[in-house]
C-alpha cells in the first residue's frame, strides 16, 4: 500500500496512467522523422478513423477496463483488508513470466481467429486495423467487444492463472501497456531496451498492418514463438526509407 491506496486500486489505475503518460513521451519522439517506420503525413492520409475516433474508442476500452479490473480485484481481495503477502522476487519473477506465455498465447489464437473469422475481421477486428500506420496512443483502438476478449480477459487471466498478487501487477500490467505502446508507436529505435531485447517489436507488429503481411505476425505483445510453431512468421527486413527514416518489409510474397 503506497499514500494509503491499496495495491488493488493502484493496480487498476497505475497502467492507464502509464499508457497516457507514455503515449506523450512517444509522441514527443514521433518528430524525430529519421526514426519513423512511416512518414510523419501518412498517419493523416493512410488511416481510416480519426484521432478523435481513436481517442473516444481508447477511452471507452479504458473505462471498460477499469470496471472489470475493479469488479475482479473486488470478487479476490480478502475479506478483511490485509493485502496478500508479498512471495520472494524470485517466485514474483516467475509469476511474471507465466503470465507473459498467457497473455501471449491467449492474444495468438484470440488475435488470428479473428482474422481467419471473416464475420469477426468485418465486424470486429477491422477496426483496429483503420489505422493502417500505427501509433503509440492507437495501440488499444479496438472495438469494445475485441477489447474485452483479448485485452481485457486476456490480461485477467495471466493475472489469475500466475498467481501474482495486485502488487506484482501493477508492474506486470505497466510493462505490458509499454510494450504495447512500443509495438504501435511506428518508430525504430535502435537503443530502445523493448526493441533490442524482443524479436516481436515495432518492425515485427509493423508487417502485420501491411497489407502483405496480415495474416501474418499475429503474436503480441512480447514472443515470436507462436507464429513460428504455427506457421504464421513472416520475415522482414528493416531499410532505409528514402528522405529519411526507416521501412520494414516483407521478404517473402503474402
Amino acid at each position: 500500500m503506497a499514500l494509503g491506496i491499496s495495491d488493488e486500486v493502484l493496480s487498476t489505475y497505475v497502467p492507464v496512467v502509464v499508457y497516457w503518460v507514455f503515449s506523450g513521451i512517444y509522441g514527443l519522439l514521433g518528430y524525430i522523422e529519421g526514426s519513423r517506420l512511416h512518414p510523419k503525413n501518412a498517419e493523416n492520409e493512410e488511416n481510416v478513423a480519426s484521432k478523435i475516433q481513436v481517442l473516444r474508442g481508447v477511452l471507452l476500452q479504458q473505462v471498460v477496463q477499469i470496471a472489470v479490473v475493479s469488479l475482479m480485484m473486488k470478487v479476490i481481495g480478502d475479506n478483511n483488508g490485509a493485502p496478500p503477502p508479498q512471495p520472494s522476487f524470485l517466485v514474483s519473477a516467475c509469476q511474471f513470466l507465466i503470465a507473459m506465455v498467457v497473455l501471449d498465447l491467449w492474444q495468438y489464437f484470440g488475435h488470428r481467429y479473428m482474422h481467419a473469422n471473416k464475420f469477426l475481421f468485418k465486424h470486429i477486428h477491422s477496426k483496429h486495423h483503420a489505422l493502417v500506420v500505427p501509433y503509440a496512443w492507437g495501440s488499444l483502438y479496438n472495438h469494445p467487444l475485441e477489447g474485452l476478449i483479448l485485452d481485457t480477459v486476456g490480461g485477467s487471466l495471466a493475472f489469475l492463472l500466475s498467481g501474482m498478487t495486485p502488487r506484482t501487477s501493477i508492474c506486470f500490467f505497466s510493462f505490458t501497456t509499454i510494450k504495447a505502446l512500443d509495438m504501435h508507436s511506428g518508430l525504430f529505435l535502435k537503443w530502445n531496451p523493448f526493441q533490442l531485447c524482443f524479436r516481436n517489436n515495432v518492425a515485427y507488429h509493423d508487417i502485420h498492418h501491411q497489407l502483405k503481411g496480415n495474416k501474418y505476425n499475429y503474436a503480441q505483445p512480447f514472443f515470436v514463438f507462436w507464429d513460428i510453431i504455427f506457421g504464421t512468421h513472416m520475415p522482414f527486413t528493416v531499410e532505409e526509407r528514402e528522405g529519411g527514416g526507416f521501412e520494414a518489409r516483407p521478404v517473402k510474397d503474402a
